[in-house]
């Protein structure tokens, strides 16, 4: 391929002449402007081209859409301004030789209104360029236009830019667009501080990472421009001021600055807890309730003064107005009634409990008769009643096939009148059962025979038929297997369960 520079054309339409004679000395006045730089740096760039061949062309149609791919290097000389050099290669479609291939060489201006250190970067582009058409062609070409880099990483960017490119040579106008890639080759630390400026809270100026990169003369970890008392070590929470005692007040305005102290005391400490700081204290080892820190007369010694204390001969608490509480109730001994006695009652006193269980008799079933509380007051069921009532099970018999009672089953059904008459807060529930021999609604109704007998003979022996209730359950709750004589006879049974009223 022969590449050959172009040589000057008068006859260059004056938009390739003016645009970039504008933008460069937009560029040169910049640089002369800036004596500091802080975003200087060097790039590289890589892009894929879309070229439209036909759009700025008046004369020429039906062209085809080529690529091509670019490959760059630039150099930001300030927040603003950048150059760039960039070398293409691809296809043209110029009508009379499709598929022509080029390679071009630019020399670009960028212009970045808002910067370069922000998430997206817009930019305006300005330049010339010289342009080799296959083997034996070779014009000037003149490019502006607009780009967004987008951040992705420290060093990292997408670029997005879109070219308008007025050509030397005729029907040799173009459109350019591109997207790409651009990394930054080294970070940018103007003050040499270790802190790269995009970072840096003060980029012109050497300082910590701990302030941002700001200077931190007395090097208490709060910058200068922030620091309170720049020439002296101090903390944060003071705007950078000394604390000596470190009770959060500077000593500039603390009272006592070799005592921790608090803010309402003026950073004096209340050594004896009265209230009364130890400035205005006059007694301040002993706390007192005087307005000048010392104690009011207290001939109990209990904490309440005198002329508060409702028993000020006897110590006792400050809740309490200075009056002991002998049984510890809750209720002061000069407003108890029973003084010796604990009771959270009104008056002091414990409620009447005849029977001495714990249990008032207001809530005792049974307050004649020793019993414990969660029991309600009534005794408990002595283990021998329980084994006699589970004995009473098996041994109350029955004529076969009927409720009547057997004879021998009434000693035993006296056994369980005497227990009904010995506890007397309680009541008994009669229930019958029998095996699964015969028809299930004749042992139903046979069940509930046999339980009625029971209840209506101890009725008889004179307990109340308000202490009983019976219910028959027929062959329903079987105790064992009734495919044995065994299991049949535990299952034709009549059970007495003893419960409280």
């Amino acid at each position: 391929m022969n590449f050959r520079l172009p040589q000057v054309d008068t006859s260059l339409p004056y938009r390739t002449k003016i645009l970039p004679f504008l933008f460069f000395s937009l560029l040169a006045f910049s640089l002369s402007a800036q004596k500091e730089e802080l975003n200087k740096y060097h790039a590289l760039s890589a892009r894929i081209l879309g070229i439209d061949n036909e759009s700025l062309n008046e004369d020429l149609t039906d062209l085809n859409t080529t690529f091509g791919l670019e490959i760059g290097y630039r150099y930001q000389f300030s927040k603003l301004f950048g150059v760039a050099l960039p070398l293409k290669f691809g296809l043209l479609d110029v009508g009379e030789n499709n598929n022509l291939n080029f390679i071009s060489l630019d020399l670009l201006g960028h212009f970045y209104p808002a910067g370069t250190n922000v998430k997206v970067a817009p930019y305006f582009l300005a330049g010339i360029g010289a342009t080799a058409e296959g083997v034996d062609n070779s014009n000037r070409q003149v490019p502006v236009g607009l780009g967004f880099n987008f951040q992705l990483g420290e060093n990292s960017f997408l670029s997005i830019q879109g070219e308008a490119r007025f050509n030397s040579d005729p029907d040799r106008d173009n459109i350019q667009v591109g997207v790409g890639y651009i990394y930054r080759l080294a970070k940018v630390d103007n003050d040499a501080d270790g802190i790269i400026n995009r970072e840096d809270r003060c980029p012109d100026e050497a300082g910590p990472l701990s302030t941002g990169g700001c200077p931190d003369t007395d090097g208490d970890n709060i910058a200068d421009s922030e620091d309170a008392c720049p020439e002296v070590a101090g903390i944060f929470a003071l705007r950078g001021c000394p604390d000596t005692d470190e009770d959060g007040i500077a000593d500039a305005e603390d009272k006592c600055p070799d005592q921790a102290g608090t803010a309402e005391g003026e950073g004096c400490p209340d050594t004896d807890g009265d209230g009364v700081y130890d400035h205005k204290d006059d007694c301040p080892e002993e706390a007192g309730r005087s307005a000048n820190g010392c104690p009011l007369p207290d001939r109990d010694a209990d904490g309440t003064p005198d002329a508060e204390d409702d028993c000020p001969t006897k110590p006792g608490p400050v809740d309490k107005l200075g009056c002991p509480d002998t049984d510890g109730d809750g209720k002061h001994d000069n407003e108890d009634a029973c003084p010796l006695q604990y009771a959270e009652t009104e008056d002091g006193c414990p409620p009447a409990d005849r029977d001495k269980d714990g249990t008032p008799n207001d809530e005792d079933r049974c307050p004649d008769e020793f019993g414990p509380p969660e029991n309600k007051g009534c005794p408990e069921v002595e283990a021998e009643v329980e084994r006699l009532l589970e004995f009473a099970t098996q041994n109350v018999q029955f004529e076969t096939g009927s409720a009547r009672l057997k004879l021998e089953s009434e000693a035993v059904l006296d056994d369980i009148a005497e227990i009904m008459r010995r506890y007397p807060a309680y009541s008994l529930i009669i229930s019958g059962h029998t095996d699964n021999v015969g028809n299930d609604d004749n042992n139903q109704v046979l069940s509930e025979n046999r339980a009625r007998a029971c209840k209506d003979y101890l009725v008889g022996q004179g307990i109340s038929t308000a202490r009983m209730s019976y219910v028959g359950y027929g062959e329903t709750r079987p105790k064992r297997s009734n495919d044995t004589e065994a299991g049949r006879r535990l299952n034709r049974r009549v059970e007495f369960d003893l419960r409280l009223l």
